[in-house]
């Protein structure tokens, strides 16, 4: 190539990436989440989308688009334009859990179909029992449960193949015991039946119990996080009693596979600034959330360990979707 067509080729490449910057500067910004209004997601979304917009001086709207467990969210980021202008906040299950427990449904590559944008909050995995049980530590729950395991073994969950379900495998091998899995639909229903003592156990998002913690028609024995929730600051973690467990399940934005660097960039710092602010994580703490503003590089790491960590558990559940 001689220097001039070298020369314009660089310029044209400028120009290129220019108009692409300028494209996701003046248009409206889309954040698409795959769950419905009221959601803890969808609240997530919005705080948000709100924080960013003043940031980057644009819109940024939100669309629920819902089904498939979030998965149609994904779908439609997928076949997004690669200008930035289009944006998905999911949840680890649809990034790092489904590819494993859904994996024939699951219609896209979490690795090669999305750009990491940025981690914004992390929320926390516990273990919840009902004022029946005669425990207060994991190890006096594990020691009932080998004393009587066909009637105290029956622990439930939101749903099969739900990340709590598979907590609940996990913490079953580690503890070196056998645990029944009881699936409900949704998370409620599976409250009440641990408050009904249908369930001794409940494998749940700890920020879920807290009601009935708080009225004290639950105890939770122990969360899952790295390190105690500001919503439990007594609840000690699952490694501080002796168990190598950690789960941190989190929430992030994602935009297209071949956005260009710079739009990554510039939408990352908007996340990390909005989540940085003191309102923003009073507002997401409220939430039973943790505030977290990770980039695109950290994210990218977390989701690749998390894709790694839960294919284990799900395998040996056995676990088949209807």
């Amino acid at each position: 190539m001689t220097p001039k067509f070298l020369v314009s080729a660089v310029i044209t490449g400028l120009l290129t990436l220019g108009s692409t910057i300028s494209t996701a500067q003046t248009g409206a910004i889309k954040i698409v989440v795959g769950y419905p209004a009221g959601a803890t997601s969808d609240a997530l979304t919005r705080i948000v989308a709100e924080a960013m917009s003043r940031r980057l001086g644009q819109a940024v709207v939100v669309e629920n688009k819902t089904g498939a467990g979030g998965m149609l969210a994904n779908m439609a980021v997928k076949a997004a334009p690669t200008d930035g202008t289009v944006l998905l906040m999911t949840p680890v299950a649809t990034m790092s859990i489904f590819p494993h427990s859904l994996a024939d449904k699951v219609k896209y590559d979490p690795f090669k179909d999305f750009a990491p944008v940025a981690h914004l909050s992390n929320f926390q995995i516990g273990l919840g029992v009902g004022t029946g049980v005669p425990a207060t530590t994991l190890k006096e729950y594990v020691s009932w449960v080998k004393s009587n395991p066909k009637d105290n073994s029956f622990y439930g969950s939101a749903g099969n193949g739900t990340l709590p379900h598979f907590f609940g495998v996990m913490f079953a091998k580690s503890a070196g015991i056998s645990l029944q899995h009881v699936p409900y639909r949704g998370t409620a229903p599976s409250m009440q039946a641990l408050a009904a003592g249908e369930i001794t156990a409940l494998s749940t998002v700890a920020a879920d119990i807290k009601s009935m913690v708080d009225s004290n028609k639950a105890r939770l024995l122990a969360v899952a996080g790295q390190k105690r929730s500001s919503n439990f600051p007594n609840v000690p973690t699952f490694r501080e009693q002796g168990y190598d467990l950690v789960a941190s399940p989190w929430y992030a934005l994602f935009t297209t596979a071949g956005t260009p660097p710079a739009v990554v960039q510039r939408l990352a710092k908007a996340a990390m600034d909005s989540i940085a602010d003191p309102a923003i994580q009073k507002r997401l703490q409220d939430m039973g959330l943790e505030p977290t503003g990770y980039g695109p590089e950290r994210l990218a790491a977390i989701m690749k360990e998390d894709y790694d960590r839960w294919g284990p558990p799900i395998r040996e559940s056995g676990f088949k979707p209807d």
